[in-house]
């Protein structure tokens, strides 16, 4: 079993900057896929950003691609995602997710375990 807590989220102004981590238990932890989703009330959770394991092989979303940016530590157990030139309409709850087998995925149904969230507010 592998467990996930983010961290990170608060309150920033439009064209901020912050700072989230996933920190994963477990020993397996680098050889898993990791992928970063978002979730607004009333709407599917997406995804915005994915590694593979080795953190050689990174995937965005249009709406996220050369603002944020999806990194990890495999010594640290931990995968980051720092979010620079945040708008309102990144806010959000992050959620945090673990793959056992395969590369990153934009499904969500393809992940394995997932953290609690952690909230994003951006304002304007």
């Amino acid at each position: 079993q592998v467990q996930l807590v983010e961290s990170g989220g608060g309150l920033v102004q439009a064209g901020g900057s912050l700072r989230l981590s996933c920190e994963a238990s477990g020993r397996i932890f680098s050889s898993y896929a990791m992928g970063w989703f978002r979730q607004v009330p009333g709407k599917e959770r997406e995804f915005f950003a994915g590694i593979n394991w080795s953190g050689g092989i990174t995937y965005y979303a249009g709406s996220v691609k050369g603002r944020f940016t999806i990194s990890r530590d495999n010594a640290k157990n931990t995968v980051y995602l720092q979010m620079n030139s945040l708008k309102p309409e990144d806010t959000a709850v992050y959620y945090c997710a673990a793959r056992r087998i395969g590369g990153p995925s934009s499904v969500r149904y393809d992940y394995d375990y997932w953290g609690q969230g952690t909230q994003v507010t951006v304002s304007s």
